[in-house]
């Protein structure tokens, strides 16, 4: 048990560590906070909450609605600051801000607002309705562009001599820079936009003459306004360090991750460097793990995929396989099955590059080729676990899938994803990797193949008829659709004018009967299963995002590009 909260109501005896194993479960599959939890969960009151973290903290719990705040006070921390940390001033003086929070204080925000603000930071608590109020109220709406922040603070990064003056061959001299109070709010700003606007990765690339850095949200690239190319080696260095990187080594790949809160959200950053022409290029995977629900009745599938699923992965032995293009969705179906089928009585192991989700009752090994730890030297070691499910990230030689195919063959479940366009390409991917196809006939269950596609902003979306063009390029006729509309989304400010927020799977499911086993084994062509996988009743991808379309999630545009 490692939650602080939870500790706090164990010492305290509101609840036993049996109770607090039990909520930490909870929390993690309905993808909540334990502190919502408990409350919710009438354990414990708000108040009651914060007079237990106060006390713990030795500070106090005020009521915040009550406070009379100075216009100077508020004026003193940056909007950034506040909403970054979720925490509001109440007092300050010449050497320390005092700050009303919700949530218990990690450590390093002390440290990081110390650099900031250039004070100490004290905190009391308060309710967090109040502390989300008195934000809103003091900096404006929520909503108001975060990019605007941004902008200007690289405007004043540009003035700023000493940082772009800073030597990334002298450690101390970019180490400086790098711990500077404006690189490391331009930084924390940075992390705070991609979370809020929901964005999977954060581009940091430097060029010869600009530094760019770009978002992708919902699949798509968007670019902000950056600082001047010379304030890259500090940027940069300033995120190795939050990432435990050689800040020193800048001339070979580097991994690494971030752990931080945004607003009261934990959330992980997977950061790869990469050294290019003209400085490091970084990229930071975000995987927010309150955002992202594990069920899989929550990953969209259509019903009748979801049953046949649901019946082939009791199954005692076989292979299941995910397929799709890199960011489809692949690793977050894997793991919303292995939930479901992850029991008391299931021994479960997975390798995978890296881990995304850590799961309890579930055993995770992270490979690492530099270090000899390959999948198949991990797979073999497996097999010695005793396990009833392995999980294998990705299958990508013959090696690793002749062992697949052999766990397969001595009782095992085995679980993996594959790069292919489509569920029947992946049939005969792994016969084009020399798997014996008889062996392959024998152990494959079945193959998913998803794409993500964007769903249309629900503020600003309009239906319309479609013409004749459109139902052409969709391979429709008119009285399929009857009079349903099709929708599109205008642009609004919600969706930062492109139509679409958020994003839904579309699917095919390949489920291997006994015709397509006899197609495997005699070699036949993808074209040839794939007809033969929709005379069985299979929906294609293109049909499924059809579907989707007459639903009134997604547009022609989106589903005609992804499948």
């Amino acid at each position: 048990m490692s939650d602080p909260i939870l500790q706090l109501l164990v010492q305290n005896g509101y609840i036993d560590e049996s109770a607090a194993a039990d909520l930490a479960d909870i929390a993690r599959s309905e993808s909540k906070t334990v502190r919502h939890l408990v409350i919710d969960q009438g354990i414990v009151t708000e108040d009651e909450l914060l007079s237990l973290m106060a006390a713990d903290q030795n500070t106090e719990a005020v009521d915040l609605s009550t406070i009379n705040v100075p216009g100077e006070v508020t004026e003193s921390v940056p909007a950034s600051t506040a909403r970054m940390y979720n925490v509001f001033p109440i007092a300050s003086d010449e050497t320390s801000v005092t700050f009303a929070t919700p949530d218990l204080v990690d450590p390093r925000f002390s440290d990081e607002l110390l650099f900031t603000l250039s004070k100490e930071a004290k905190f009391v608590f308060a309710r967090e309705k109040d502390v989300a109020e008195r934000i809103a109220a003091s900096y404006g709406d929520s909503d108001e562009s975060v990019a605007d922040m941004i902008k200007s603070l690289g405007e004043g990064l540009d003035g700023d001599d000493d940082i772009a003056s800073a030597n990334p061959n002298d450690l101390a001299s970019i180490t400086n820079a790098a711990n500077s109070s404006a690189i490391i709010r331009f930084v924390s700003l940075v992390l705070y936009q991609g979370v809020v606007d929901r964005a999977s990765d954060i581009h940091v690339e430097p060029f010869e003459k600009e530094l760019k850095i770009r978002y992708r949200v919902d699949g798509a690239l968007y670019e902000m306004k950056a600082p001047d190319v010379k304030m890259a080696p500090a940027i940069i260095s300033r995120i190795k360090i939050l990432a435990n990187l050689n800040i020193a080594e800048r001339r070979i790949p580097q991994d690494g991750r971030i752990a931080i809160t945004v607003a009261g959200k934990s959330v992980d950053l997977r950061v790869s460097c990469l050294p290019t022409a003209f400085g490091e290029s970084v990229v930071m995977r975000i995987l927010d793990q309150s955002t992202t629900s594990l069920d899989l009745e929550n990953v969209g599938l259509p019903e009748d995929v979801y049953d046949q699923i649901t019946m082939d992965v009791e199954k005692p032995n076989g292979i299941f396989i995910v397929t799709g293009p890199t960011g489809s969705g692949k690793t977050t179906t894997l793991y919303s099955v292995l939930r479901r089928i992850n029991k008391i009585d299931t021994k479960i192991l997975t390798a995978e590059e890296p881990v995304e989700y850590n799961v309890d009752g579930i055993v995770q090994v992270p490979i690492d080729t530099a270090a000899g730890n390959t999948f198949a030297k991990v797979l073999r070691a497996f097999l010695r676990q005793d396990p009833d499910v392995m999980m294998i990230g990705e299958i990508r030689d013959l090696e690793t899938a002749e062992i697949a195919v052999q766990a397969a063959l001595t009782g095992h479940f085995v679980f993996s994803t594959l790069h292919t366009n489509d569920a029947a390409g992946a049939v005969m991917r792994l016969v084009d990797m020399n798997v014996a196809p008889y062996l392959l006939a024998s152990t494959l269950q079945g193959v998913l193949g998803q794409r993500l596609v964007r769903t249309c902003c629900v503020e600003c979306k309009e239906r319309y008829v479609p013409d004749d063009e459109t139902l052409d390029r969709l391979d429709m006729r008119r009285e399929e659709i009857g009079d349903r509309p099709f929708w599109y989304g205008r642009g609004c400010r919600t969706c930062n004018g492109t139509g679409y927020k958020g994003r839904r799977g579309v699917f095919e499911y390949l489920r291997m009967s006994d015709p397509l086993r006899e197609l495997v084994n005699n070699r036949a062509p993808t074209l040839i299963i794939r007809e033969k996988a929709r005379e069985l009743g299979m929906r294609t991808m293109r049909e499924d995002g059809v579907r989707a379309i007459l639903d009134g999630y997604t547009t022609v545009d989106e589903v005609l590009r992804y499948t």
